[in-house]
């Protein structure tokens, strides 16, 4: 029987064999790490409540990983105290599993899983989700009684809306992985497997330049009419003239706005730190927002300090003032990229541009990118033969 001392530098040169093997604490008695034939380590404890006669029990306190050694030694000797003080863990865990709702628990993975390490917008997007589309029939039932018939048929309700009944299978399958490695679930239970995901039609529209046209006189209209706040015509403004996200723009803090050099310094985004570049129509627009001193944000919502909270009402009604009803405002976004495509600016540049992390985002502007290079062709070939044809 392998024992040293349980640390980082010990867990790390354990090496897997072709069976199990286990790493005893030689100080904490009952406190050990099983390592797996596929290289998982799961710290655990060993102990048996009524001697030699009774039952040896192992109880897993957590994964290598998302536990250190040092926290699993604390979490350990919690575990170690209650067998002192004759009381079972796995009893005790076994009744908090049973007792234990669908509800309670993704409460707990809100806030100590996504809130804690996930970017905000992707926790409010995950907190969105589970509040619109998680049956409160669902949640009251016990976590481990939830099957994968349960998962089914909550997507099947959402087949008219199958971009979201996508992301909610995505983000439960999280959960109950996450479920799973705080022992809240046994293994291999993820009822989420197998359920085959809705085929999603990806929906392109760009605005024409005639569109363009109609939009920004539909801006110019409601702000002589006061039909919209001037944050909000500002932000319609430079979602256009940026192809920044919603919610960079909607987000955005006067500190990261740089108009000497003519940049946007985002601290955050959907992929990290970005800069987007700011043409002198979009630095025409910053300069002329009005600021407040009691609020840090560029684009201004109506509580104190805060920014705008929802673009989407007043863009309603902009766009119906322009005739372009079934236009998104991430369709902005989507025009911005097909001007530049439709010039013949290559996918890299463009990609650049947007703070795509990947080229195969930027692959769906492709066949613009060959538009623009065909009537480019056209022009230099046009320019030659004319020359040529006038030499001669």
């Amino acid at each position: 029987m392998a024992t040293a001392r349980i640390n980082k530098r010990s867990v790390d040169a354990a090496l897997a064999q072709t069976k199990d093997r286990y790493l005893w604490d030689d100080q904490l008695r009952g406190f050990g790490l099983k390592i797996t034939p596929t290289g998982n380590k799961i710290y655990l404890i060993q102990y048996n409540l009524h001697g030699r006669n009774g039952r040896t029990r192992r109880v897993k306190v957590g994964p290598h990983g998302v536990l250190t050694a040092e926290q699993a030694r604390t979490e350990a000797k919690k575990l170690l105290g209650d067998v002192a003080a004759r009381r079972d863990p796995a009893e005790s865990r076994a009744k908090a599993k049973a007792q234990r709702t669908l509800g309670s628990a993704v409460a707990l993975f809100l806030d100590e899983y996504v809130d804690a390490k996930l970017k905000p917008s992707t926790a409010e997007e995950y907190r969105r989700l589970m509040r619109l589309h998680l049956a409160e029939r669902l949640r009251s039932r016990p976590l481990g009684a939830i099957a994968r018939a349960d998962i089914a048929t909550l997507h099947l309700k959402l087949r008219d809306k199958p971009y979201q009944a996508n992301r909610l299978l995505a983000v439960l399958s999280k959960f109950f992985n996450w479920a799973k490695m705080q022992d809240l679930r046994s293994d291999a239970s993820n009822p989420c497997r197998h359920i085959k995901k809705y085929r999603e039609r990806k929906r392109e529209r760009f605005l024409t330049e005639c569109e363009l046209g109609r939009l920004g006189q539909a801006l110019v209209n409601a702000e002589t009419e006061g039909l919209a706040s001037p944050w909000v015509i500002a932000a319609i403004w430079l979602l256009i003239l940026t192809g920044a996200r919603h919610s960079e723009i909607r987000k955005l803090l006067w500190s990261e706005v740089d108009l000497s050099r003519r940049r946007l310094r985002l601290r955050e985004s959907k992929t990290n730190e970005k800069t987007i570049y700011l043409s002198d129509a979009a630095v025409e627009i910053l300069a002329s927002i009005p600021r407040l001193d009691d609020n840090p944000h560029v684009i201004c919502g109506e509580k104190i300090g805060a920014c705008l909270v929802n673009l989407q009402k007043p863009w309603r009604r902009i766009r119906q003032m322009a005739d372009l009803d079934d236009v998104r405002i991430h369709d902005l976004r989507h025009s911005f990229a097909s001007f530049a495509a439709a010039r013949g600016h290559s996918l890299q540049a463009i990609g650049a541009l947007l703070g795509h992390a990947q080229t195969s985002t930027t692959a769906r502007y492709a066949h613009l990118t060959e538009n623009g290079v065909a009537r480019t062709n056209d022009d230099v070939c046009a320019l030659i033969a004319a020359r040529m044809k006038h030499s001669g």
